[in-house]
């Protein structure tokens, strides 16, 4: 069975996230799934429907917003309007 592009990149960004911010995958993965983006939606969700966005820019950007949104319930300005 072969993984979706968009799933083998979360798991990339997650192993790449975790290694950022010196935390195992799965606490990270934990944190993701408690947190919300506009108070509503998972960001492990907003996540996999921003690979569009995420997988064509530096890994970094990514980082910046998933902590932006982390500290303050929404993306970075700017990023809303690719959402899924």
């Amino acid at each position: 069975m072969r993984l979706s592009k968009e799933f083998e990149f979360f798991i990339y960004l997650l192993q790449k996230y975790a290694t950022y911010k010196q935390m195992p995958a799965n606490k990270v993965l934990e944190l993701w799934n408690i947190s919300r983006v506009f108070e509503s939606q998972r960001l492990t969700d907003f996540i996999q429907d921003m690979y569009w966005v995420y997988h064509t820019e530096r890994i970094e950007n990514a980082f910046m917003d998933i902590d932006h949104i982390l500290e303050y319930g929404v993306p970075l300005e700017g990023l809303g309007e690719f959402e899924c």
